[in-house]
């Protein structure tokens, strides 16, 4: 299974999982992210997810997730993903920023944007652990512009739970 398949099965299980039976299991919540593993054909995965607490513009409820995943089976680490419920605009780059951090999610397809860096990814992570929010901001495909905010509430613990049950 693809990449990029995983996660929209993620996703979808994540959002169905009361009506698909699937071996996802919710590991934990730790206040605004909660913690799952699932088995594939490569092995274990493990990802910590939030939702959106905040999105723009408000009149377009979307199915948004950020993402941290681990990957032992193909030896991914600190895998930083996010969705907002559409195809991204690969015109525009979609930016994560909290404080005067930004990065940049530089690979965009079927609806997920991804870091290509490690280097950053840890960045990133480091930036999560400290701060309280942090806003993606994407654009559709006719190019208007989206912005979710997620808590980091939990993020911590979250990220570390997720990391030890992929150890």
């Amino acid at each position: 299974m693809s990449i990029i398949k995983k996660f929209i099965f993620i996703i979808f299980i994540t959002t169905f999982a009361s009506q698909v039976s699937a071996e996802v299991k919710k590991m934990g919540s730790h206040k605004d992210w909660a913690t799952y593993v699932m088995n594939d054909e490569t092995g274990k995965v493990c990802f910590a997810q939030s939702k959106p607490v905040l999105q723009s513009p408000k009149k377009n409820t979307r199915e948004a997730r950020l993402f941290i995943s681990f990957r032992p089976g193909e030896k991914i680490t600190n895998e930083i993903s996010v969705t907002a419920g559409y195809e991204f605009n690969n015109k525009n780059s979609v930016i994560a920023q909290s404080g005067k951090n930004k990065y940049k999610l530089d690979l965009i397809q079927d609806g997920f944007a991804w870091m290509t860096s490690n280097k950053l990814e840890i960045k990133m992570i480091k930036t999560m652990k400290r701060g309280s929010r942090i806003m993606v901001t994407g654009n559709t495909q006719n190019g208007s512009s989206t912005i979710d905010h997620y808590s980091l509430l939990g993020f911590t613990k979250a990220y570390n739970a997720t990391k030890a049950n992929c150890s």
